[in-house]
């Protein structure tokens, strides 16, 4: 029995995030291709560049079929491995933080770290797309309890394997569009002490009344079998009003608390669901656009992945002592935010 050495770290004064990396599949999906497949499966016509002009995404990856959850998490770790020059023993606490996972049980956290050949303590964790936010808070929590000394975050987001690409009626087509957003990506952290900087605040807001809007239904005790039950369905609309009506509270309340303002952060990562959606939020919160890190055109919505795309991105251009804020929105409903200042 191998058991983790993170009982005898001591206790950490400053965590941050030390290295950052994603992984996406090699297959490109235009929203034209994607519509067209979905239309000869249905046998129904739809106006023309429908999915285009609604979301604003214009491609997205999907995972091939032997490319699995687990496959796009494995290919960002070993990056961030390659790019701190950390070893597999190195790592003694591995989280699998993402709405997708291989399987129901084992965790598919075991099956990341088999192919790693890591030791550490390894679980999953999901809360829809704030996954990976979470993932790396929970991560924070245990160095900084002297729990574990450097911990390995991962998300491997499969989403589109949920799309309905044939539906019956038009109207299951509405019901099934926040679906056709979506793209697959991987993305790692490395989580461990830091001199400088790190992580300044974590902001959480759960409004648990309004999990009925969207999700998958299928996998858990109320639909253990069933095709129909794999399909990912919601309302857009409701939940982007929800997002609305109580973010800006969330991100008043950071504002105030930390002493920050747009203009104290380099970049601002935000999670993206459509570019219509996005644009709303920037003219709400008065985000200065150049701050953002626009990924959803080209990527889609990656679920958690999105925040650990942006910030693989935003630590290989941004010098020491830049400081990020981070936004996930996540079904349920979830706002995590998160200040990280890069040592």
């Amino acid at each position: 029995m191998v058991h983790s050495r993170s009982v005898d770290a001591p206790p950490a004064t400053r965590v941050g995030i030390t290295s950052a990396a994603a992984a996406l599949p090699e297959r490109v999906v235009t929203s034209a291709e994607l519509q067209e497949q979905v239309e000869r499966a249905s046998g129904i016509a739809l106006p023309p560049r429908l999915f285009s002009r609604m979301t604003g995404i214009e491609t997205r990856r999907i995972a091939g079929p032997d490319e699995h959850a687990s496959t796009l998490a494995v290919r960002a770790a070993r990056a961030v491995f390659d790019s701190a020059a950390v070893a597999p023993d190195d790592i003694d606490l591995l989280i699998f933080a993402s709405a997708s996972r291989d399987m129901a049980e084992p965790a598919t956290a075991h099956i990341v770290q088999a192919e790693l050949g890591t030791r550490a303590h390894a679980f999953d964790l999901t809360n829809a797309c704030n996954s990976f936010l979470n993932g790396i808070d929970t991560a924070r929590t245990f160095v900084l309890a002297g729990r574990a000394r450097r911990a390995l975050v991962v998300t491997g987001e499969t989403p589109t394997r949920s799309m309905r690409m044939r539906a019956s009626s038009a109207a299951q087509v509405r019901s099934s569009f926040a679906g056709y957003t979506f793209g697959d990506a991987g993305a790692a952290v490395l989580v461990e002490q830091v001199p400088t900087g790190g992580i300044l605040d974590v902001q959480t807001a759960t409004f648990s009344e309004y999990w009925t809007i969207g999700g998958i239904d299928g996998g858990g005790s109320r639909h253990p079998r069933g095709d129909e039950h794999t399909y990912f369905h919601g309302d857009g609309g409701k939940l982007r009003s929800v997002f609305e009506r109580v973010g800006l509270d969330v991100l008043r309340t950071v504002h105030h608390r930390t002493g920050f303002d747009w203009s104290d952060y380099e970049r601002v990562l935000v999670h993206q669901v459509t570019l219509p959606y996005l644009n709303r939020f920037v003219e709400l919160a008065r985000v200065p656009a150049e701050k953002l890190i626009v990924t959803v055109p080209e990527l889609g919505n990656v679920a958690s992945a999105t925040i650990g795309v942006q910030l693989a991105r935003a630590d290989e251009e941004l010098p020491s002592g830049s400081r990020v804020f981070c936004l996930g929105l996540g079904g349920g409903v979830s706002i995590t935010t998160m200040v990280w200042e890069k040592s």
